[in-house]
């Protein structure tokens, strides 16, 4: 285990030169993960843990044929390492419930009877557990209770585990029934292809994940992009200009480096004109946003979030209506602006017909 020094602040982190992935299957040689659902986090985990040799097994419900094609073209096999959801959670040893939060509560009751003694359950999110009395999600007391929850997408920690790299992953135990509940999870971590993990608890876990979601991660980033890109259109730029100001040169320079280097270094290596306009300006938009952060913070604490996503999500709707939100976001003029902008990219500029569609698209085009 290391130890990192954080300005005084000592924390304990796992990282795989000290927890092998040798060490790892032999912790789950006598185990079968279940992996129930294969949308966003399952495929990656999944894949990653056969491809280090542990003994997995996949649960998806057959008729939802999308997921349940995407397993098959994986190499699942059915009857043989895929399997229906309650299949596959009464095989398991492990049970990975990687579906949704909101699909978590309303599978429940088919998967809590295969929670028999001495077998773990295992959440990459602490939803569930945290929001027990909204979710219903309440274990029994003679099973382990882990997580490991990759600070990525699915999609990026399966790239990262190709390229040979890895993805950081926080860890927690909220039950431990067996007395190997902390092996079983730093050996889960390992598999999945985690490059290091560092500890936490499953409300920690989910009141920084909620609150970066809507915050810095997703929803913030989305709205301070919108402001700006109105803005600079208001003041008359053209959509290509305020595109590639706003987002282009953020995500394919900027956000690189900083995440290279850190924001000091990207602070002390940017011309005199922005190092002087960042240092006097991000105060400001600390001071603007700080009263939002503690609202959202106070919001996701106090469960207010959770009735929100539980009550949409849960919804017969839910998916008509999610698609009515995401149309309308693809069809703003700054995201149209960004595919054009995209296209021009000198790697997509040889892709097929890409020329064509750049002639067709138009900037800002009703």
């Amino acid at each position: 285990m290391a130890i990192l020094n954080f300005g005084g602040v000592r924390e304990r982190v796992v990282t795989r030169s000290e927890f092998s992935l040798e060490k790892a299957r032999g912790i789950l040689k006598d185990e079968v993960v279940a992996v129930l659902g294969y949308g966003v986090q399952g495929p990656a985990q999944a894949l990653n843990m056969r491809d280090n040799g542990i003994h997995v097994i996949v649960g998806q419900r057959k008729s939802d044929k999308f997921y349940w094609n995407k397993a098959l073209k994986d190499g699942w096999k059915p009857g043989k390492t895929l399997f229906d959801i309650e299949e596959a959670a009464a095989r398991g040893t492990i049970i990975q419930y990687l579906v949704s939060d909101a699909a978590q509560m309303i599978l429940w009751p088919c998967i809590k009877p295969h929670l028999t003694e001495g077998k773990a359950l295992y959440f990459s999110h602490g939803f569930s557990i945290v929001y027990r009395k909204q979710t219903k999600v309440l274990p029994p007391k003679n099973i382990d209770v882990i997580m490991v929850a990759p600070k990525g997408s699915g999609t990026t920690l399966r790239k990262n585990f190709l390229e040979g790299s890895g993805i950081n992953s926080s860890f927690a135990v909220f039950q431990d029934a067996t007395g190997r509940a902390e092996a079983r999870t730093l050996a889960l971590g390992i598999s999945i292809g985690s490059g290091f993990l560092f500890p936490t608890t499953f409300a920690k876990e989910v009141y920084s994940d909620l609150t970066g979601e809507r915050g810095v991660l997703m929803g913030c980033l989305a709205g301070v992009m919108e402001a700006q890109y109105s803005e600079l259109r208001r003041r008359g730029h053209l959509p290509s200009e305020a595109f590639n100001e706003t987002v282009e040169e953020l995500t394919q320079s900027l956000i690189r480096l900083v995440g290279e280097n850190g924001m000091d270094w990207m602070f002390a290596n940017c011309s005199a004109t922005a190092q002087r306009g960042a240092l006097d300006w991000a105060p400001k938009f600390r001071r603007a946003v700080e009263p939002v952060f503690k609202r959202l913070y106070d919001a996701v604490k106090s469960g207010k979030e959770t009735t929100r996503v539980l009550k949409c999500n849960s919804a017969p709707d839910y998916r008509e209506k999610l698609a009515k939100e995401l149309k309308a976001l693809h069809d703003m003029e700054m995201w149209r602006a960004g595919e054009t902008v995209r296209s021009l990219r000198p790697e997509n500029w040889s892709k097929n017909k890409s020329a064509k569609r750049t002639k067709k698209r138009g900037f800002g085009r009703k």
